[in-house]
């Protein structure tokens, strides 16, 4: 997958198009990612040890990992991710400045 947890990425399509989030988890078996703030739905919860009151609780939904794009270090915009060899280890680089998506 070109994204992972811990990265800033940008909605390219869907209901939350435009927003940014920064990705919560990450199913590669599933190319599905979780990401703050998108894709909210609504879930019915029964009261429990945890919510003794129960009710509707809002929270995100896997969205496709095709759906979302990492942001550029540099500039600020979705770019597309690159790999290269740097010190022996297989690093991302984002294709528009070519910096580094891993720290």
């Amino acid at each position: 997958m070109h994204v992972k947890k811990g990265d800033k990425v940008k909605v390219i399509s869907g209901k939350d198009r435009d927003k940014q989030g920064t990705i919560l988890e990450a199913y590669p078996k599933k190319e599905r990612v979780l990401v703050e703030g998108i894709n909210m739905i609504k879930k019915h919860a029964k009261p429990s040890q945890d919510n003794p009151q129960g009710g509707i609780l809002n929270q995100e939904a896997p969205i496709h990992v095709s759906n979302v794009m990492p942001l550029d270090p540099k500039s600020g915009e979705p770019t597309r991710v690159g790999y290269e060899d740097r010190d022996g280890k297989k690093v991302r680089i984002a294709k528009k400045s070519g910096e580094a998506l891993d720290k």
